[in-house]
């Protein structure tokens, strides 16, 4: 019997730069190709090897929970339903609403063709080649059941070529195999692309150590899953799909831990402009590992997607910039982080409850110069991470205000609503004698705080009752390019490179796994090498050293994480693993901190309060194992449902 396959898309390159980016064009014929003219020839099979690539369901800048891997606008930022940022468009807790399932398993098969088949032409492409490309496959298998599992727990495991009508409908609806079965097999396809892989690739291809990264990424997870899931589900065939025996969790925590020190000496923290207590180069150096990402000699970038204009672009500057940075299209601040992620960081001061000290010892607003003062002694991560008010981004200094205080300061001032107050700035009746001056929309009426000096209430890019506006008193600017003009700064434009795997996160993945293993007592020499990644990550930061391994904790370690990988899309996905989420997100509504100008001496004051729309987050438990697509179960009678659907 002839083999044919599906040709349906091409991926477009740059000479010599490998995967840049990805493009679906129709080709002739559009029905069905031979094998012998795919893998029998260069041009198709790396036209078959790049579809693949594209269809990795990678959570890069088009990733949204509502759209998921499509989303040119971005409006949607996954990052909004971890705690880190607030977003005009995100109303509160919420799950994906789109299921990644049919895209999975296509994916997956044409990986198992290329495992079964591509052997085949070994005399055409050599042994060697062969064996990579089947390895990559591999790779690609285990990255997209990963989605998978993260998502659904337990799903049917194929590892073949399905053949109908060779086989019969119900030979084709196989049942979900366990959560636990599912995990394994990931680890075991990681382990044959390790095994079969070479040490080196094109930029945005696999290789041993990126599939050692992500098996560190993976095997962490499941090891969570394991330790710390309390949600369970058994299907007809008696196979527990949702769930992994508690026992399991030292082993997958053992895996990712040997995954991670894998890539000792082979990838390396970006240091190339670090410098030892400077704090503005050690500011700069975090810049640059994001800016630099398309270097070819970058040390930290493990895998990368990369973007290109015109056919592969997101819109993430056009939708994230501060308001002054807007360009003439997209809406601007997006993404505005909250008080509670900035106090993660140190170098604020804190009261005596560990929150940003605003007031004084009276329980007034203290007075600051200006709105970068508070955060003069922040870690430099946190700079190279968010936008302060006051600070400078593309040159301009960044105006963030809320308002002007316009009343006596005779005796202090106190605090404008309780602490925990949700009520708007603009129901003006809560304050004394309306001494606050607010910009109602964008058409700001300036107010002379003194003699012919006149001032926006809201600045720049501060908060007013309209339009695209900060929202909590900070502005993103991690993986913002700095270098693009403001008039380009457009709708589908953006062609930053999303940094999907990082050598950070690795070492993330083997501090966690490390301090999980020391805490059930498999011994000292993890926790020392737990305190020895975080001692490097946070050296590289400027945060404050441990005074030693006794400091180390399981909450020092996610905490750093939480900071680290801050707006890459890896927190909503730790907090679920972790099974915190719904403890943090019960009704919850976060701070801000908004700065005001005080008119009679020509200081700033910081009002903390409640999110003045009121978004409240409360995660719902059954999120932790996502809806099937009830079209999939429909086709399927041995697939059963998640708990609470």
């Amino acid at each position: 019997m002839k083999r044919y396959i599906f040709l349906v898309a091409v991926l477009l390159s740059v000479a010599g730069a490998g995967f840049q980016s990805c493009v679906n064009i129709e080709v002739e014929p559009i029905n069905r190709v031979k094998d012998t003219e795919i893998f029998g020839s260069e041009t198709g099979l790396f036209t078959y090897r790049s579809q693949m690539y594209c269809e990795l369901p990678i959570e890069d800048f088009k990733y949204a929970h509502d759209k998921l891997f499509n989303d040119h606008n971005c409006t949607k930022s996954i990052n909004s339903l971890a705690g880190e940022s607030i977003s005009r468009d995100v109303s509160g807790a919420a799950t994906e609403a789109v299921g990644y399932w049919n895209d999975a398993y296509t994916l997956i098969r044409r990986a198992n063709y290329i495992i079964e088949h591509l052997p085949e032409y070994e005399s055409i492409h050599g042994q060697d080649r062969i064996k990579h490309l089947v390895g990559e496959a591999y790779f690609i298998r285990a990255y997209t059941y990963y989605a998978l599992a993260k998502r659904y727990g337990g799903v049917p495991i194929v590892q073949r070529v399905l053949q109908y009508p060779e086989e019969s409908i119900e030979e084709l609806q196989l049942p979900r195999s366990s959560e636990e079965a599912t995990w394994d097999a990931i680890a075991a396809d990681f382990d044959l692309a390790i095994a079969n892989m070479d040490a080196t690739s094109l930029r945005g291809t696999a290789n041993k150590y990126v599939a050692a990264a992500y098996k560190s990424r993976a095997m962490l997870h499941a090891g969570s899953i394991a330790k710390y899931n309390t949600i369970t589900l058994r299907d007809n065939f008696n196979t527990l799909v949702c769930g992994i025996p508690s026992t399991r969790a030292n082993d997958y925590f053992k895996q990712s831990y040997d995954a991670a020190k894998l890539l000792d000496g082979k990838y390396s923290l970006y240091l190339k402009s670090w410098k030892s207590d400077d704090k503005e180069a050690q500011y700069k150096n975090f810049l640059e590992l994001f800016s630099q990402n398309k270097s070819a000699d970058h040390p930290e970038i493990i895998f990368v997607k990369d973007f290109s204009e015109p056919e592969s672009v997101s819109s993430w500057d056009a939708y994230h910039v501060p308001l002054q940075g807007k360009g003439p299209s997209g809406y601007s601040q997006e993404t505005n982080p909250t008080l509670d992620f900035i106090e993660l960081f140190d170098g604020i001061e804190k009261d005596a409850s560990g929150k940003f000290a605003n007031l004084d010892a009276s329980g007034n607003y203290r007075y600051f110069d200006d709105t970068m003062e508070p955060f003069l002694n922040v870690e430099p991560r946190l700079r190279a991470t968010v936008i302060l008010p006051g600070d400078v981004w593309k040159n301009m200094i960044i105006e963030i205000r809320r308002g002007i205080y316009t009343g006596s300061i005779s005796g202090g001032i106190s605090r404008f609503l309780a602490e925990n107050a949700t009520t708007a700035y603009t129901s003006t009746q809560v304050y004394k004698d309306n001494k606050l001056v607010l910009s109602a929309d964008a058409n700001q009426k300036p107010y002379e705080v003194s003699p012919g000096v006149l001032m926006n209430p809201a600045g720049l890019t501060g908060t007013f009752n309209s339009g695209t506006t900060c929202l909590t008193g900070f502005s993103l600017r991690k993986l913002l390019d700095e270098s693009i003009p403001t008039e380009l700064v457009r709708e589908r434009y953006c062609t930053t490179s999303w940094v999907d795997m990082r050598y950070a996160e690795v070492l993330l993945n083997r501090a966690e796994a490390a301090a999980e293993l020391a805490s059930a007592g498999e011994g000292n020499a993890y926790r020392a090498d737990a305190y020895n990644c975080i001692r490097e990550i946070r050296q590289r930061a400027g945060a404050y050293p441990l005074s030693g391994e006794a400091d180390l904790t399981l909450d020092v370690v996610r905490n750093e994480r939480k900071k680290e990988l801050a707006f890459e899309h890896k927190a909503w996905w730790d907090l679920r693993r972790w099974r915190t989420i719904e403890k943090e997100q019960n009704a919850r509504v976060y701070r801000v901190a908004m700065p005001f100008y005080v008119k009679e001496n020509g200081k700033y004051i910081f009002d903390v309060r409640l999110d003045e729309k009121n978004k409240k987050y409360t995660f719902n438990t059954k999120w932790y194992y996502q809806e099937i697509p009830s079209s999939e179960i429909s086709k399927n009678p041995n697939i059963i449902q998640n708990p609470g659907y």
